[in-house]
């Protein structure tokens, strides 16, 4: 009974901690700023809203919790040797990081930052006599490398089950410029969870941790604490080339991946000192090779969302729409309505124009084959049935993504909108 009440004291302290911790906030008012971006976004290219911010983000912050319990429970096997100065370190290198990319945020290149550091300075023991900044230099030294890189593993780890559960739930229908210059359609993906990490770490002073995990489990034999940390993961991508669910599947595999081959350096880390240059850098440039790699297959592959002799390409649909109760799906193509071929949007008025108290579509489903699905049409629903078309020669608005420093990156998710141009009118 003593047992249960002392990790419920150490609990309550942690909670304490991570509630009255400003970062923590910061990351949520992140998230809403970000979904507040989204839903202007949707207003301005579709005229209509596909999120709520409100309850995007309080599930947001409610799956944090549950990846951050789950993480918390990962690393108290592995064992977390992090101290207070460590945790201070990871923020003043990831803000002095996304200054340069916001992507930058994600702890895996402040932990390998930190490790070339300490690789450095264990190797050239002049430079540490050299350098003014004392506690720095000895909390660098004092960084337990090989936990810190499990940390980043399984926050990934965390991370991708997050994305292949609540990834599509995030994208968002986008027209962009082809790399021929064409608009096409296609989806904006992107993720933020604010994790509230539990991380039993070693201290002096008290009882023995019950049990003795994988890294520095002789520390934990002097006492043990609750350290409360709040961490931001997330991602960010976008597709042409793909349906949403996808290119979902596609970063997850790649971020699982990433986890498993850190996970395996993070041991080499702890049986081999040598190897932290090594991994330290492979900690950078895998993560890196993600984002090359995301980059390269779409390079390679025809956009989807562009309309074909065999009808319009449905970019998306509106939850709760006429379009949603039929079953209609991203991706699928509107072939027939009301026993007319619709290969422009002006075909697609004119055909639904037919009858204005009923429809009858024929969808050419993900496979080529066709579907047919018929509904009554009630007034004050929406003009296309709460479909929205891939973008054709008619748009008046794209976006433009491109990589940002930090302060125009903060300026335009305060302003709420990313870069969207007015389409060019030929001559």
């Amino acid at each position: 009974m003593g047992g249960l009440i002392d990790w419920g004291f150490r609990g309550l302290k942690a909670l304490t901690e991570l509630l009255l911790n400003p970062f923590y906030y910061v990351g949520i008012l992140f998230i809403v700023l970000q979904y507040r971006r989204q839903i202007l976004l949707e207003r301005k290219l579709f005229s209509v809203k596909l999120h709520s911010l409100i309850s995007e983000t309080w599930r947001t912050v409610l799956w944090g919790w549950i990846g951050g319990l789950a993480a918390s429970a990962v690393m108290a096997g592995i064992g977390a040797v992090v101290q207070p100065e460590a945790v201070v370190l990871l923020w003043i290198v990831s803000l002095l990081l996304i200054w340069a990319r916001v992507r930058f945020l994600c702890w895996a290149y402040a932990i390998g930052v930190l490790g070339i550091l300490q690789a450095v300075l264990v190797n050239f023991p002049a430079l540490q006599e050299a350098l003014s900044w004392r506690w720095a230099v000895d909390s660098v030294l004092a960084l337990h490398m090989p936990s810190l890189f499990a940390l980043v593993a399984v926050l990934h780890l965390i991370e991708a089950l997050l994305v292949r559960r609540q990834g599509t739930r995030f994208g968002t229908p986008v027209f962009v410029e082809s790399k021929r210059g064409k608009i096409v359609g296609g989806y904006q993906l992107q993720g933020f969870w604010p994790v509230a990490l539990f991380l039993t770490v070693p201290v002096q002073g008290g009882a023995p941790l019950p049990w003795t995990p994988l890294l520095g489990g002789d520390l934990y034999a002097g006492g043990w604490a609750v350290l409360a940390l709040p961490v931001m993961i997330g991602f960010t991508d976008m597709t042409t080339s793909r349906l949403p669910r996808e290119k979902v599947q596609l970063s997850s595999g790649l971020l699982v991946l990433y986890a498993a081959l850190l996970l395996l350096l993070t041991a080499l880390s702890a049986w081999w000192a040598p190897s932290l240059l090594a991994v330290s850098l492979l900690c950078i440039l895998l993560h890196e090779a993600i984002v090359f790699y995301s980059r390269w297959d779409e390079s390679r592959r025809s956009p989807v969302f562009v309309h074909g002799n065999r009808g319009l390409k449905i970019l998306g649909i509106l939850p709760g729409s006429p379009a949603a109760e039929l079953g209609l799906q991203v991706g699928e193509s509107l072939y027939k309505v009301n026993g007319m071929i619709v290969r422009t949007r002006q075909e697609l008025h004119h055909a639904l124009s037919q009858n204005a108290a009923f429809c009858r579509l024929e969808i050419l489903n993900l496979a080529g084959e066709s579907k047919f699905v018929k509904r009554a049409i009630f007034s004050g629903e929406h003009h296309l049935l709460g479909i929205i078309l891939a973008p054709d020669e008619d748009v008046l608005y794209y976006t433009k993504e491109r990589p940002l420093p930090f302060w125009a990156y903060l300026g335009r998710r305060v302003r709420g909108l990313s870069d969207n141009r007015p389409r060019p009118k030929s001559m």
